[in-house]
């Protein structure tokens, strides 16, 4: 599975070490994001990591930010990308196996290389449910592609 990751320069290390445990356990990353602790706007890595989702350069993505938030409003620009903020596992795995997210987002200020560890386990390893979720999904798209929603309006 090839991994997009992105970053801007509060997550240089943190990134560093998710590349790493990542790639222990056989994952194919691909770096999005800077290298340096010079000041990098996050809205590049979130968008060069949806871009790349979206288009199926890379399998899904993982964003980091200093909060997340940033990060994953970019990301969530870019046509098809559902990505989702986190500070735990249990949502980590929630917004996969409910929201099909294909990009998870958490803070390099927000939560320790432990937790973030926990947080991409679970999501990657949960899947998506469907079912009842996808007509969920469906209006989502439906936002997305029209700046509509019939259902809000009857």
């Amino acid at each position: 599975m090839r991994i997009g990751i992105g970053n801007d320069h509060t997550a240089v290390e943190m990134k560093k070490e998710i590349v790493r445990y990542l790639e222990a356990k056989g994952y194919e990353m691909v770096n999005y994001g800077t290298d340096s602790t010079d000041s990098f706007n996050y809205p590049v890595s979130g968008y060069r990591v949806g871009k790349a989702v979206a288009s199926g350069e890379v399998d899904c993505g993982i964003c980091i930010c200093g909060t997340g938030i940033g990060i994953s409003l970019a990301a969530n620009k870019v046509r098809g990308i559902r990505a989702a903020v986190v500070s735990e596992g249990y949502s980590a795995r929630l917004t996969k196996m409910h929201n099909n997210a294909n990009i998870i987002c958490f803070g390099a200020r927000v939560v320790g290389i432990e937790v973030a560890k926990n947080i991409v386990d679970e999501w990657l390893n949960a899947e998506y449910e469907g079912g009842r979720h996808q007509k969920r999904i469906d209006m989502i798209t439906e936002i997305e592609e029209t700046q509509n929603l019939k259902a809000a309006e009857e």
